[in-house]
């Protein structure tokens, strides 16, 4: 993993909001995010599925839905204004220095195009390369990511590789012109464990290998526990904690967090047959306003301070999180009993 200290900022955001219009009223998908992402450095941003994540990267990619509106105070790429940049401009960004790997290849790639042509492509507009120069770029990357006999893939089809292979096609299509982030949204959902286990693999090598700055996009925290270097924590469209991974784990502080941590198993600690956490309810409507803490219907600790504007509270100088204290305090000694 990389050195979160020094390198300047590949990504920068900073309150970042979505609203998309519903017939019910506007639905408030992303509220006040921010994060950064720097050099060789990975960031995951976790929680359950509808509660933003994906959002906040189509956001940065500028692939919202009509119907969706993106606000933000700042939203720069290596320093270059994201919110207010043109159609054109975005287009020559994203695919070349900006680039993403979707959750399911079999819908991200075109069926009716063979993985060589997919490949070409990308190079050849972003780099104004001949396509002998792009066809041996694609080969080249299609070994790299773990591809046997690549030259004979790229007469084929999406439809006639494995789940596995078209995910590592398209971490080849992402590294096709040498991006400086990488967005994986969700990048091994569809896959077996045996072939997440590979995939995460390839991700970190190539990532120091290439000196890449990558945001991780996943609900699975042992994928976090393995791959990250900082974490930000998602809960109804708004981050309610971030820390490194490894303050994360050792001290948990919001109880969404805790409550995410005790649904999985320990290795050597929790035993065969015990019950695991859960987190009961379900995710707030986002649509219209939400006052106060979003998981305070779910949270057993919650009291009516909860209602009212909630502070950002600093556990040290990498950890923060959103939460009543005496909460906070409530579900540390909870679980320090449990």
């Amino acid at each position: 993993m990389a050195s979160a200290a020094a390198s300047a900022a590949v990504l920068e955001v900073e309150d970042l909001s979505v609203t998309i219009r519903t017939p019910a009223g506007p639905l408030h998908a992303v509220r006040g995010v921010s994060f950064d992402v720097r050099r060789g450095e990975t960031v995951c941003l976790v929680g359950e599925s509808g509660c933003g994540k994906s959002m906040t990267s189509l956001a940065i990619m500028s692939l919202l839905p009509e119907t969706a509106t993106r606000r933000a105070r700042r939203l720069a790429f290596a320093g270059a204004d994201l919110a207010g940049a043109t159609g054109a401009e975005i287009n020559a960004l994203r695919g070349n220095r900006m680039a993403m790997i979707f959750q399911e290849p079999m819908t991200a790639l075109n069926p009716a195009w063979t993985i060589g042509d997919q490949l070409v492509e990308v190079h050849r507009r972003h780099k104004r390369s001949g396509r002998a120069e792009a066809r041996e770029r694609a080969v080249d990357l299609l070994g790299k990511v773990g591809i046997a006999s690549p030259v004979e893939r790229l007469g084929q089809y999406p439809h006639q590789l494995s789940g596995g292979l078209r995910q590592r096609v398209m971490i080849a299509m992402a590294l096709m012109c040498g991006p400086d982030l990488i967005i994986a949204d969700e990048p091994t959902t569809a896959l077996d464990v045996t072939i997440q286990a590979q995939i995460l693999r390839l991700l970190a090598g190539l990532q120091r290998e290439l000196g890449i700055a990558l945001l991780l996009i996943t609900h699975d925290l042992g994928i976090v526990a393995r791959i990250a270097d900082r974490v930000h924590v998602m809960y109804a469209g708004a981050i309610v904690e971030r820390a490194t991974a490894a303050e994360l784990f050792a001290r948990p502080c919001h109880p969404y967090t805790r409550g995410l941590l005790s649904c999985l198993p320990a290795p050597g600690v929790t035993e065969a047959g015990t019950r695991l956490g859960t987190i009961p309810g379900v995710v707030p409507s986002l649509i219209g306003g939400i006052e106060g803490c979003a998981f305070r219907s779910r949270c057993e600790h919650a009291r009516a301070g909860c209602a009212q504007a909630v502070p950002v509270r600093r556990a040290s100088a990498t950890h923060h999180y959103v939460c009543v204290e005496e909460v906070a305090e409530m579900a540390a000694l909870g679980e320090a009993t449990a």
